[in-house]
């Protein structure tokens, strides 16, 4: 059975993308369930090779090259994407040049794998300052997913062996969370997760969702009603549709262990609301993926890490989760 060819945008150049992209190129186990073939600049790698030690690209491909080499395609590889200037930024320093370039690097993977030849994406972190210096006002990689391959709904979702979480909203201030749920919002993220789950487990998973207020608004006692006005009717709507689902529940006892080893999946009303129980337990290993698109995207769970960029520091068992995950979905 032939592998699945998965795109792996290299990221902002200045931070650790590089780095974990060689960690993955060169590590043998990626080898048995997947192709990684690294969207990006070659020279940048090879630098970065050189300043951490980690064995260089043994194969890189042009665009040229790319059509008539991806059907016999082996071995990992790099497919060389032109456009940027590898002398003119300095690792670890956020650029607007930086950050048109990983923009570009995904540009390219989303259309391959709307073209069909690749069976998935995966993604090395971005720096939203970068992206915003280059004049690109998405603030992530999901709205630029989103916006990209013109899904009418998507969401973020988080997953990981220990706990999984999936997101109403996202980038986007505290303030403005209220306004931004709904209903049909949150039955959409439910319906999403679910499928999700069953694609990956098998099975019908059971979901919980959590409430926006401390303690869940304690009855009206805390915030605007949320939980009685919006969230509680979206619960509903998903059971009347046949999703084993509980909650509201409230947010600082949900992620309690035997809460997190009956729950396949929580549905979150908020970033923080489920990136600091994920991060606390399972930063190198878990995997972000943006669920309701028409191709397969998943990522790593950490940003950039400017500070440690290129010093041979990173860790890359994120980025081998993502592909394998990738694959996973990929197989069906």
């Amino acid at each position: 059975m032939s592998l699945p060819l998965i795109a792996v945008t290299m990221g902002d150049p200045a931070g650790i993308g590089p780095e974990v992209c060689l960690q993955l190129l060169a590590n043998p186990e990626v080898r048995g369930f997947a192709l990684p073939v690294v969207f990006g600049d070659a020279a940048v790698l090879a630098r970065c090779a050189e300043a951490t030690g980690l064995p260089a690209p043994e194969r890189i491909l042009t665009e040229t090259q790319w059509p008539e080499a991806r059907a016999s395609l082996d071995t990992p590889a790099v497919l060389d994407l032109p456009g940027f200037d590898d002398t003119n930024f300095t690792p670890g320093v956020v650029g607007a040049e930086t950050g048109a370039a990983a923009y570009h690097f995904i540009e390219v993977g989303i259309e391959h794998a709307l073209a069909g030849s690749v069976a998935a994406v995966a993604t090395a972190p971005i720096h939203k300052e970068a992206l915003r210096a280059a004049g690109i006002l998405h603030p992530g990689h999901t709205e630029i997913f989103a916006e990209k391959t013109g899904a009418d709904r998507a969401c973020m979702f988080q997953y990981s062996d220990e706990v999984r979480a999936s997101f109403v909203t996202v980038h986007v201030g505290y303030h403005e969370v209220p306004g931004l749920l709904t209903r049909e919002r949150i039955l959409d993220v439910i319906e999403l997760t679910a499928e999700a789950m069953r694609r990956i487990r098998g099975t019908e998973p059971k979901l919980a969702v959590l409430g926006l207020n401390p303690h869940a608004g304690e009855h009206g006692l805390f915030g605007n009603l949320e939980e009685e006005r919006i969230i509680l009717p979206a619960i509903e709507a998903a059971r009347a549709a046949g999703f084993d689902v509980e909650g509201p529940l409230p947010p600082d006892t949900a992620f309690l262990p035997a809460k997190r080893h009956s729950t396949d999946a929580f549905i979150c009303m908020y970033h923080d609301q489920g990136h600091i129980p994920l991060k606390a337990l399972a930063f190198d290993t878990a995997v972000n993926t943006t669920l309701g698109l028409p191709i397969i995207r998943t990522s790593v769970d950490h940003g950039t890490a400017c500070d440690i960029a290129w010093q041979g520091k990173a860790k890359g068992s994120s980025l081998v989760e993502a592909v394998r995950l990738a694959a996973k979905l990929a197989a069906g």
